[in-house]
Formats: structure tokens, sequence, C-alpha cells
């Protein structure tokens, strides 16, 4: 393993990453993707480790944090852990951490959960909505806070997909009332309610994360935010009080817009949904101001069949946003436009991702640091067409195909090895899977 300390170049890298030289030829940052669902074991053919850590690789990423979904089996105990690093062996391009699952089955057996993060899981992820995986059924908040009196002993986190079925709704509004290939007929099925439900009953569990309570030492993640109003207030509240909370938000919620969004183009479908051009400027905002901690890509990929791009039929098509390749350079492109720094785009892709995850040698470039460096040039722009050299497993699935990006990555670096340089990677893998200790 190779560190900051040990590879002599890196200097010139630090030198020139402290003093942010804007007018240099390349720019050294390093970039840390840490929710991504590869989907391996079982689901190759959705993704796989070699295709979705080549894809990272090429976008600047340099470690990734796999979720315990949509592989299967899901990864909810240690032999499915176990299951997973066996798949991942001699086949990643890049560091791999791994989350773990918090269903109903373990949150009841603190043996199974503890075994699960005594076998290194760096936390534990939940659904308090259907997840769409039959092998990964849903927790309610009791589910939430026995996960929580066990990941406080470890001090690590739990991330909670957080949307709730409201009891109010009827039969007709959960199924859609319109077209069924019209994009607002899918957003009305998921209102901001579902998410506020949900973050309402969360908050109430974190007031017991401050100093003295009850689960001092836990900490609850909203991933996915996409609600920038009554959800993201009551966080803010939550964090002003003391609570143990953070949160995420995506690229293609801080992209894209309901209105934009094409009839029968299911490639945007994703939940929490894609919501109005207001919301997204309410999210660049919070982000902006700190409110919103930190990025993270979702990158959830499947298979061209279920994703029914002939169709065109919102309601039924699998949701998901694949993007792991693409959320370096998306970014950066919409986030100067709203006064996005090289300095806060390192501090959400990078430094808080690695601190929510633990890793402590990850996350900056700085001395005794893993050498995990990524050179780009901010400036050049570039069409994802059919020639750029897309490395996921379907390209055509991807919602960013057809846009004009800026910021091209040149050479990404994983613990000092050049693993990716001009569109070809090195010939062999040699990332490392990485386990909490």
């Amino acid at each position: 393993m190779l560190t900051l300390q040990s590879v002599e170049f890196c200097w010139f890298i630090l030198y020139f990453n402290m003093f942010s030289i804007w007018h240099i030829f390349a720019y050294y940052i390093n970039y840390f993707g840490r929710h991504v669902h590869l989907d391996e074991p079982g689901r190759t053919d959705w993704e796989g480790f070699v295709t979705g850590t080549q894809a990272a690789a090429a976008g600047g990423v340099t470690t990734v944090v796999d979720m315990p979904l949509n592989n299967h089996p899901t990864t909810m105990s240690k032999e499915t852990l176990e299951l997973k690093l066996e798949a991942a062996e001699d086949k990643i391009y890049v560091d791999v951490g791994f989350w773990g699952g918090l269903v109903p089955e373990n949150a009841q057996n603190t043996s199974i959960l503890e075994g699960l993060l005594d076998a290194g899981v760096l936390g534990l992820k939940s659904f308090m909505c259907p997840s769409g995986i039959d092998d990964f059924p849903m927790t309610t908040i009791e589910h939430i806070k026995e996960g929580l009196s066990v990941l406080a002993k470890y001090r690590r986190p739990l991330l909670v997909h957080s949307e709730i079925q409201q009891d109010s709704e009827s039969s007709s509004e959960l199924e859609g009332n319109g077209d069924p290939h019209s994009y607002k007929t899918y957003l009305d099925t998921r209102p901001p309610s579902w998410e506020e439900a949900a973050i309402k009953e969360l908050v109430d569990a974190t007031k017991d994360t401050r100093i003295g309570g009850s689960l001092e030492g836990a900490h609850v993640h909203i991933v996915h935010l996409s609600d920038s109003s009554a959800s993201l207030d009551l966080i803010k509240e939550a964090k002003r009080r003391g609570d143990s909370i953070s949160i995420e938000t995506c690229p293609h919620y801080l992209t894209f817009s309901s209105e934009e969004i094409p009839d029968k183009d299911t490639r945007y479908k994703c939940s929490p949904p894609i919501r109005d051009a207001s919301n997204r400027e309410k999210l660049w905002e919070a982000l902006l101001d700190g409110h919103i901690d930190l990025l993270s890509s979702d990158h959830s990929p499947t298979v061209p069949k279920l994703k029914l791009l002939k169709e065109g039929d919102f309601l039924k098509a699998w949701g998901g946003i694949s993007s792991l390749q693409f959320d370096l350079p998306v970014t950066w492109s919409y986030g100067k436009k709203h006064g996005l720094t090289l300095e806060k785009l390192s501090l959400l892709w990078s430094q808080k991702p690695a601190k929510l995850a633990g890793l402590e040698s990850k996350g900056a470039i700085a001395v005794g640091n893993h050498a995990d460096i990524v050179v780009w040039q901010p400036e050049v722009e570039f069409d994802l067409n059919d020639d750029y050299p897309v490395f996921i497993k379907h390209p055509s699935l991807s919602a960013y195909m057809g846009s004009r990006l800026a910021g091209k990555v040149l050479d990404t670096f994983v613990r000092g090895n050049l693993v990716f340089k001009d569109g070809k990677h090195a010939p062999a893998a040699c990332g490392v899977p990485i386990l909490a200790k």
C-alpha cells in the first residue's frame, strides 16, 4: 500500500491542491463514491464488480461502498457478506467497502446483526417502504430502534431509505390515475409527504442519539433526499438540537426536473422521484449552505427488459439511475452554475462520505492517507454519446447519455496504483476490499 508520504510525486499534487492554482493544465483531487449497487453475486447481468468498478475508475472514483441489495442473496449476515467478498476477489479496480442490510429478521436477532458487524460491514442500510427486492423487506421504526441500539456499540451509521406510504391515500392514487407514459403520473404516486412521514419518525428516534442519550454512539443518515421542503426542515431542526443525523442528495435530483422528463423515458424513474425545478433549486441552495451534508451516486442499474424503454410505462418500469461513471462531471457541470467550488466539490464527494463510512485513511489528499487521486480537466467538455467510452454494463439505460458535460477524467490512482489512464484500465484489478475493524 502506498500513502502520500511514500509517493514522491504526490507532494507536487498536494502543493497544487492546497493552493488552488486554477490555470494549470490538470487538477488533482480525491473522489469517493459511497452509495452504489454493484449487484454481485447473483445479478451480474445488471452490473457486477468488474464493470461497476471499471466505470468508477473511469469516472475518477477511487473508493465505493456497495449496498446490501440488489445482489442475491442480500447482505444481511456474516455468511452472505462472505459470499460477496468471494465474488469480489480479483475483480475490483477500485477499493470497495460494504454496507450490511437491516431487515426485520436480523433486527430481532442481535447475534445475527452483531455477526454481520463483526465481519466488517461499515454500517447498515434499511428501507421504510418496500425495496422492490423480495429478500430485502422493509423495516418499521421499531426495527430501526433495535438496529440503532446495536450500532451504538460499534459507532457505525444506519443509512435509511426514508419514505412511508400514507394510509390516507387511495389505491387509485398509489397505482396512478393518469397516463402511465407520463412522468407526472408516476410522480403523483410518491408525493413529498412520503419522505416527510418517514423522517418525522426518524427524528423522533434520533433525539436519543444525543450526548448522554440511550442511543449515544448511533448515527442516522438519510439517503437520497428528494424533498427540499418539510422533510429538510425536520432534519435541520434535529441537527440544531444535537441529534446525530446527516443527509445526502444525489446528482440526478440536482440535474433533472420533472417538467423536463419526456413521456415514456423511463430512464429517469427512481425513488424518491425527481421533483420540479423549484425543488431542484432549493436542493442546490441547501447543499451549498451546508444543510445537506454530502453527495452520493445511488448508482442503481438493471437490465433493459425491466426498464421497459419500449413500453415507456413509468408505473411498471424498474426504478433507478445509472450514473457511477458520470457523477463527477455531472456535479461539476451543473454545480459551477450555482457557485460550486473545487474545494466544496471535494468536501461533498470525498471528505464527508469517507468520514461517514469511518474510513480515516481516505477522503482527503493528506500526508499518510492512501494515495487515491484523480487527475482531471474541469474545463474540457465532452459529449456522452455512442463514441464515448462508457463502462457501466448497460450504457443505454443511463439518463445522462446524450448530455454534454465538463470535466474530463485523465488518470485515476488507487493507493498509488494507476488504474485508469486515457480511456484504458490497468491490465489487472488491484482494488482492495475494505472491512471495518
